[in-house]
């Protein structure tokens, strides 16, 4: 498995990490920390001559440089992209203010530590030539054995350090709001795919149909019924038809052109009349909904009886639809044998997940032996 961060490097049985770079890279990360230490020694250094007034203001403007900094050095600890923010530059002047006053020498006095008490026990004798040949030896031994204990420090020190540059550049709402934008776009460009391939259905192959099923009747016209010829136009003219039907099917399916000219509570009773089980509809609306709660709700509708014609075994359904308080709440019921699982792929977890693109719920009730009722709760203010 790839590691994206110092954090998840740590995971690592020790020979493998040890042998990584996440080490090294966490110590030049920490290392880095000198840059934002130099920034404020040429702003102290620049106000002797102008005053302790100025201080703030050459500060400031060092403050810029050190937030570039900051979002690019954090790739050493971080490797997954930063997700742009509307409040970007806010985010990167706290981060940028916060290192500047207090992290950076944070990190070089940890880094310092760290790697310099192994160091000195190492170079023991030389530092210390006049201690005993045995007790500098010893001392050497032990700091090349706390040289693994320094690399985990180092990255653990470089990964958290890391993961808080993240949270304040980028919270985990920002992605997760980022993550349901780019969801909904992917569903905004699936809908506009299934209208394009049912125009192109609508205007072409079924056109196409409507040519030759009237192109066969005439020809049926002109020949007699009982002559092999009649018969064999016939047959290819029935044919023609039950695929002109099969056709006008999957085009409602691939998108209802009732929903965009007349709305939800048409586009339902318009599926529920093609059901196969007896469906009840009472859906009262006060108007025409936002088009992706219009959209929602009717395919959320279709497979919710699609499923009911499959697995309920049930003699009737019913389907009410309302709006209550701003929220469109939708019910599909059934007296079949109940038990419907998500788990076991009749298609609910699909329709929990298209519901979650417009923030919308799906509650289910559905005990072994039935009834079953499928709630659907869409908000309206879009």
């Amino acid at each position: 498995m790839l590691d994206r961060t110092a954090l998840e490097a740590l995971t690592r049985r020790p020979l493998p990490f040890l042998g990584s770079a996440w080490p090294w890279r966490c110590a030049a990360y920490l290392l880095a920390s000198a840059v934002p230490g130099a920034a404020v020694g040429v702003a102290a250094f620049a106000t002797i001559p102008l005053g302790v007034v100025a201080a703030p203001v050459v500060l400031a403007l060092c403050l810029p440089l050190v937030a570039w900094f900051e979002r690019r050095r954090l790739r050493l600890v971080d490797g997954v992209p930063l997700p742009e923010t509307p409040d970007r530059r806010r985010r990167e002047a706290g981060l940028a203010v916060l290192t500047v006053l207090g992290l950076w020498w944070i990190d070089l006095i940890m880094l310092g530590f760290t790697v310099g008490g192994p160091v000195v026990l190492m170079l023991s004798p030389v530092v210390q030539p006049e201690a005993e040949p045995g007790i500098a030896a010893v001392g050497s031994a032990a700091g090349v054995l706390l040289l693994p204990v320094a690399a985990y420090t180092i990255t653990a020190w470089g990964g958290a350090r890391g993961a808080m540059a993240r949270a304040m550049l980028a919270p985990q709402g920002s992605e997760l709001n980022e993550v349901l934008r780019s969801r909904a776009r992917l569903v905004d460009a699936f809908e506009v795919e299934r209208r394009r391939i049912e125009r192109d259905l609508h205007d072409g192959a079924q056109q196409r149909l409507v040519s030759l099923s009237m192109a066969l009747g005439l020809a049926r016209l002109d020949l007699p019924d009982d002559s092999p010829a009649g018969r064999m136009v016939g047959q290819a003219h029935e044919e023609a038809k039950r695929a002109l039907a099969e056709l006008r099917e999957l085009i409602r399916g691939v998108h209802s052109q009732v929903l965009t000219d007349r709305g939800l509570g048409a586009a339902v009773r318009d599926v529920a009349g093609r059901s196969p089980v007896p469906v009840d509809v009472d859906v009262e609306l006060p108007g025409r909904l936002p088009a992706p709660v219009e959209v929602t709700a009717y395919y959320v509708v279709s497979e919710a009886l699609t499923n009911l014609a499959r697995h309920s075994r049930a003699t009737r359904g019913a389907v009410t639809g309302r709006v209550e308080g701003g929220t469109l709440v939708v019910e599909v019921r059934d007296d079949g044998v109940g038990g419907a699982d998500p788990a076991r792929g009749t298609g609910l977890t699909g329709l929990a997940d298209r519901l979650a693109v417009v923030d919308g719920r799906l509650s289910l009730s559905s005990p072994s032996g039935g009834p079953t009722l499928i709630r659907v709760e869409i908000p309206c203010a879009w």
